[in-house]
């Protein structure tokens, strides 16, 4: 197991398979149907230069590139761990700009995102990752937006066809020839003076409405 792990985090292995993921992405997209549901939240952002924060479950990373249909680009949190890495190699053939955490300290440095979303620039985040626990928000997502005044947009996903990894987050592995949907929820603000339990209370909103918008586009799939 050693060895196999050795292996996968060698350079040249990782781009290898980077670009065997990002053919295999690309094939499921062309031949796949995408459905974006309640694409009015974001739009009110993209067409008046608005920042916001879009929070999606860590499962749900594989086809979040197609839910984005701004010209400005968006700016998605990655871990320093090996897998954050192997996803930044496949995020940029998608236009997802990765923005690292530290590998040595194993926490992350809020000054680029704030430094970003400042600039009126798009972040994605996910509020269970880099490691779990699965689909349970921490609390960096609503700091964030409640420091910056930014606000959060919930995304949820679902397709057809699928399997999914036996990974700590079960990641979702759509299938070519695929239904897939997009369900949007409404932005969350953050008020800049809420204490600890309001935010805790964030947290539970805000996982409640991304599972919230996975069970909708799971009822658009069976429609």
């Amino acid at each position: 197991m050693k060895i196999k792990k050795k292996i996968t985090k060698n350079f040249f292995v990782q781009h290898f398979l980077a670009l065997i993921t990002v053919f295999y992405i690309k094939l499921v997209r062309v031949t796949s149907v995408i459905i974006d549901k309640n694409i009015e939240s974001p739009n009110s952002y993209w067409d008046n230069n608005k920042p916001f924060i879009l929070a999606f479950w860590h499962s749900q990373l594989m086809m979040i590139s197609y839910c984005w249909k701004s010209n400005s680009q968006i700016n998605i949190l990655a871990s320093g761990h090996s897998d954050g890495r192997f996803g930044a190699l496949v995020g940029k053939y998608f236009k997802l700009n990765n923005i690292p955490t530290s590998s040595v300290e194993k926490s992350i440095t809020l000054k680029p995102i704030f430094k970003l979303l400042k600039n009126s620039q798009y972040v994605g985040i996910t509020p269970d990752g880099p490691r779990g626990p699965t689909q349970k928000v921490s609390e960096g997502i609503i700091k964030i937006s409640k420091n910056t005044q930014v606000p959060i947009i919930p995304i949820g996903f679902a397709s057809s066809k699928f399997r999914k990894l036996k990974s700590w987050d079960s990641f979702l592995i759509t299938k070519p020839f695929s239904k897939c949907v997009f369900v949007w929820g409404d932005s969350i603000s953050i008020p800049k003076n809420c204490d600890e339990v309001e935010i805790e209370n964030f947290k539970k909103i805000l996982e409640d409405q991304i599972n919230l918008c996975i069970y909708k586009a799971k009822k658009e799939i069976d429609a």
